[in-house]
């Protein structure tokens, strides 16, 4: 994709990156903004440069500071080597996959998360409450999509389902298909505004962004009729510029959305437990069979779904293990980056 790029504000930049610069700075480096991440290298855009610079990463080995669709990388502007990585809005990330024990950064610098679910066996109300966690984590404002709701003859119901997820939550009924019913979410969608799209595969997140950017740029699959699912289609991330301005990215589907060092998401999505577990008698109570316990007592009168706090204790300790598992990871991955550089200071000797 070709994008028209006049100023580095119609990429979103502002104060809060300009800031981080001394004059001196664009002496001889130039602000960009990540376009797209591949394997082996990324794709840069900026008003006078669209190119591919080489990956950035810490040596040291942090996860999260190598960068990712939606970051501003200061480039050297002979050689268009990256030379840092400026400060985030907000970050995306999960768990990745895999016994690796890393964290996958999934977009920087995102305005706002439309969750896509569809009006079909694929709303899950456990699922959204993980990318709910996630969004407010990072800072991120979330508004619910919810598709294919010519699939269902109650609509409603699923529309009633998730604005119970969140106080004040955003919920819109749509046709991804249709270009009128998809311009309701323009209004997040302004100059220099960045939205990102996730969602199980099939859900019709491609479908939408098809019908925001009025091309054809993303392959799109039926879905199946016996299971309500489709083929994955995204392999990819990458921005897309909207006529409003705005810019839009689409991520794979995810098959697997762990949880890692959210607790602060955790805390806002799932509120009414958290207030609770702070009249507990005990600190560390575990609400189980504690007495006295402010959560079991609710349970029991009919105020705390049941089904809603199992989900609140599987996520905790997911977040709780992953974290673990990462700090110890980490702590690792820093002894073995200064044992590294000391090799390389010796061998210089």
């Amino acid at each position: 994709m070709t994008y028209k790029i006049s100023e580095l504000a119609d990429l979103g930049w502002d104060t809060f990156y300009s800031s981080q610069l001394d004059p001196a700075d664009l002496d001889t480096q130039t602000p960009v903004k990540v376009a797209e991440v591949h394997r082996n290298n990324l794709r840069v855009v900026g008003p006078t440069l669209d190119c591919l610079v080489p990956p950035f990463y810490d040596e040291d080995g942090d996860d999260e500071a190598q960068a990712t669709v939606g970051d501003w990388l200061l480039i050297d502007s002979e050689t268009l080597q990256p030379q840092r990585l400026l400060d985030r809005k907000s970050l995306f990330k999960r768990f990745a996959p895999g016994t690796g024990r890393k964290i996958q950064l999934i977009a920087a610098n995102i305005d706002t998360l439309f969750i896509v679910s569809s009006c079909n066996q694929d709303f899950n109300v456990a699922r959204l409450e993980r990318y709910l966690t996630l969004a407010l984590d990072a800072d991120i404002l979330a508004v619910l999509v919810l598709t294919k709701a010519d699939l269902t003859d109650v609509p409603q119901d699923y529309e009633e389902d998730a604005e119970k997820l969140l106080p004040n939550l955003t919920v819109l009924t749509l046709d991804a298909r249709d270009a009128e019913d998809v311009e309701r979410l323009l209004p997040w969608c302004g100059k220099g505004q960045t939205v990102a799209f996730v969602g199980s595969s099939g859900v019709g997140k491609s479908t939408i962004i098809n019908t925001l950017t009025g091309m054809e740029q993303i392959a799109t699959r039926d879905v199946r009729e016996d299971d309500a699912k489709g083929r994955h289609t995204t392999t990819s991330r990458e921005l897309h510029l909207l006529h409003t301005g705005g810019w839009l990215l689409d991520t794979p589907g995810m098959r697997e959305l762990q949880l890692t060092d959210v607790k602060a998401g955790l805390g806002e999505v799932f509120a009414d437990i958290t207030k609770l577990a702070q009249s507990c008698h005990f600190r560390d109570c575990a609400h189980e069979t504690e007495p006295r316990c402010a959560i079991s007592t609710a349970v029991k009168a009919g105020e705390l779904d049941e089904n809603r706090l199992q989900r609140w204790k599987k996520l905790l300790a997911e977040d709780n293990l992953n974290t673990e598992s990462l700090t110890e990871r980490r702590a690792r991955d820093k002894i073995f980056g200064r044992l590294t550089k000391r090799v390389k200071q010796e061998t210089k000797k």
